[in-house]
């Protein structure tokens, strides 16, 4: 069963459509899975892999990502993962072929609500999974997805976070670093500017000293 679709641009995370199955109370605790999806998107940028599974408990995220978007949905752990990405990529010509022009411009979350009613239409002709006829049909149009990557959503989030904290470090240091240098900047000038103030004094003490015992 199909018990979530999301759709986000990559480049913000900024979600696109969606469409839930139930509600927020259901027994799945859909909300707990909309969150993290959300911070998934996140973590997304040009170099994630195009097409991903992610474990979570009992389910899977699959995911595809095509022209900076990303089609994502949840999933039993026992429906064939076939039948979830040739979804995804139907899904994905779809909302292509109607808002590709709109996508980069929009503002708003969810600017693509009424898109639900699109979402359902192909999730009916997916949400069978057993249908043999079907999913042979699926084998024939969909490449192996055996080489897809497969990842657990919490190492890609934490991951995601631990190297966030690692780039905070970095900056700090770098900011340290040159708080450091301007600070020794300032240390030296003054330490010149006293020893000057020194030395002219003594020049001055001394020409004092000589006027005073020779004139």
């Amino acid at each position: 069963m199909i018990h979530m679709t999301l759709i986000a641009r990559v480049r913000d995370g900024l979600p696109l459509a969606t469409s839930i199955e139930g509600d927020e109370q259901s027994d799945i605790g859909i909300s707990k899975f909309t969150s993290q999806a959300k911070m998934l998107f996140r973590k997304l940028n040009d170099q994630s892999p195009k097409q991903c599974s992610l474990e979570t408990g009992n389910y899977y995220f699959h995911y595809i990502i095509d022209k900076n978007v990303c089609y994502l949905c949840l999933c039993d752990a026992a429906m064939s993962r076939n039948i979830a990405f040739a979804y995804l990529e139907e899904l994905a010509r779809e909302f292509c072929a109607g808002n590709a022009g709109r996508i980069e411009s929009v503002t708003r979350p969810y600017h693509f609500i009424e898109f639900d009613s699109v979402i359902q239409n192909v999730k009916r002709k997916y949400v069978d999974y057993r249908n043999r006829h079907h999913l042979s049909a699926v084998h024939t149009e969909l490449q192996d997805v055996q080489r897809i990557m497969v990842q657990n959503i919490e190492e890609v989030i934490h991951r995601g976070e631990a190297l966030n904290i690692l780039d905070d470090k970095a900056a700090n240091l770098a900011f340290m670093s040159q708080k450091y240098k301007k600070d020794a900047h300032i240390l030296n000038s003054r330490s010149s500017i006293l020893k000057l103030g020194v030395v002219t004094f003594a020049i001055v003490f001394i020409l004092f000293i000589f006027k005073l015992y020779f004139f």
